[in-house]
């Protein structure tokens, strides 16, 4: 049984569903207002992953993401200009165009990662009537109240609020703090904007009517309400970034829960961040990392890939283009070994089972992808034949998804072609002028051609049968 830690307890749990053998699957999906960083992606990844193990193991997963096109303020608690009109206002579209053409550009970033489509994805736009029918319910119920043109959410009717990490009572009350804009509509600090109505932006682009005037939803209700609609009152597994805890996360739990009237989603994993130049990777500090620069520079998106496998989810991940550098030496080598192997011998099934095991094992163990990377290597490092251990690595990617058995088929190909090029004639050669120097038993002469060939790229293989070569 996996054991994955949860937030909400801060503790690593046995995790269990509430259908067994079924698994329903929130990820927060991005607010497409800009391309997503490499910071960004990296959550994707380990949920990506994480998702992949669930299937791999037997279970039928059914994840949902929202792509958010509205509601997402530049503060995450309801301060500051709506992003999706801030990117409208700095390419001089709308903003459904803006959000049509980051909508695409993250999904080709996202299959360039190798991350699996969800089988359900849905723009907050296309939700309207939910999130009033949900509203309506929260103030009818005295969860929510009105005030100055908007409808907030009234935290004081909760026996707890903060529900990732204790904070003080006084927290709550407003004014108490100096680093958040203060809302005089708001009856306590932590309020939280349900839907907005004209009077916090005269010049919204997008508005719906609704009971409580023309205005659009706040960004915390969108994942409540596609989340109930798509997978019911009772979640799984809830997924994000580690930035989204407070407030978004906390808020979707405090409204969920408000309407549903029980307890909503069991389970909670935070990623944590993608750190450059010594700080928390943004769309407005430093290099904008994205991986169409990653591929410009000449990297293979499955390098950076294996660069966040290689590390736990939990812990911060510091990035640098050395980093990088090795993890995509790593990668090249590592294909290069595989694209080695035959496929010669029969494929044992109790060694299969015996690398299963360590495999699920790191896997079960809070997702450690770094020691599921290690099992791979001890697979090709076996004593098993290599019909075997290209079962095991074909079973083993279904999760990691690097594309190995790929990315290896094209390195035989591109070396089957090779071989026939204008410099094999060359090659064959020179190991003709080797085998005679071995004859004449001028063993220093011998080793000379072998050095200069393994210069240009090329490995020699002495069998009984003569001498062949490969590309490395």
């Amino acid at each position: 049984m996996m054991k994955l830690y949860n937030s909400l307890s801060h503790e690593k749990e046995d995790f269990k569903t509430h259908e067994p053998g079924k698994l329903s699957m929130y990820t927060c999906g991005p607010t497409v207002y800009h391309f997503a960083h490499i910071g960004n992606l990296r959550s994707y990844i380990m949920e990506d992953v994480l998702e992949k193990t669930f299937r791999w193991e037997g279970y039928d997963v059914t994840r949902v993401m929202n792509i958010t096109d509205v509601g997402h303020l530049s503060s995450d608690a309801d301060t500051g200009e709506d992003k999706m009109l801030k990117g409208a206002k700095r390419e001089n579209k709308t903003v459904l165009e803006v959000a049509k053409f980051y909508t695409d550009a993250f999904f080709a970033d996202f299959g360039k990662l190798n991350n699996r489509y969800p089988d359900i994805v849905q723009p907050a736009t296309g939700m309207i009537e939910e999130y009033i029918e949900t509203i309506t319910k929260l103030m009818d119920t005295g969860y929510a109240y009105f005030a100055g043109g908007n409808v907030y959410f009234d935290t004081s009717k909760l026996e707890k609020y903060y529900v990732f990490n204790d904070h003080d009572v006084e927290d709550l009350v407003m004014g108490a703090r100096d680093d958040v804009e203060e809302d005089l509509n708001k009856k306590n600090k932590n309020d939280f904007v349900l839907w907005f109505t004209k009077s916090k932006f005269e010049d919204q682009a997008l508005k719906w009517d609704s009971p409580w005037g023309e205005g659009y939803p706040g960004w915390h209700i969108e994942c409540s309400c596609i989340s109930m609609k798509y997978l019911g009152e009772y979640l799984d597994l809830h997924c994000g970034g580690i930035d989204n805890a407070f407030p978004h996360h906390t808020n979707e739990i405090a409204q969920s829960e408000a309407y549903l009237g029980h307890p909503w989603c069991t389970h909670w994993f935070h990623v944590h961040h993608l750190n450059a130049n010594g700080g928390k990777m943004s769309k407005s500090a430093g290099e904008f990392l994205t991986v169409s620069l990653l591929e410009e520079k000449g990297y293979d998106p499955l390098a950076y890939r294996l660069f966040c496998l290689q590390s736990h989810y939990r812990k911060v991940l510091d990035f640098s283009w050395e980093a990088l550098d090795n993890a995509a030496a790593a990668y090249t080598k590592l294909i290069r070994r595989i694209a080695a192997l035959t496929g010669e011998g029969e494929v044992d099934e109790t060694v299969v089972r015996t690398y299963r095991e360590q495999f699920q094992a790191a896997l079960d163990n809070d997702l450690s992808t770094s020691l599921a990377v290690t099992a791979l290597y001890d697979v090709l490092k076996a004593d098993a034949s290599d019909a075997t251990k290209l079962a095991l690595i074909a079973s083993f990617d279904q999760v990691l998804s690097l594309d190995l058995l790929g990315h290896a088929a094209a390195v035989k190909e591109k070396e089957a072609a090779s071989a026939g090029g204008e410099d094999a004639g060359e090659i064959e050669a020179l190991i003709a002028q080797r085998a005679q120097a071995k004859a004449d038993k001028n063993w220093a002469e011998a080793d000379r051609i072998r050095d200069e060939l393994k210069e240009k790229g090329i490995e020699l293989i002495d069998t009984k049968e003569g001498t062949t070569w490969k590309r490395i």
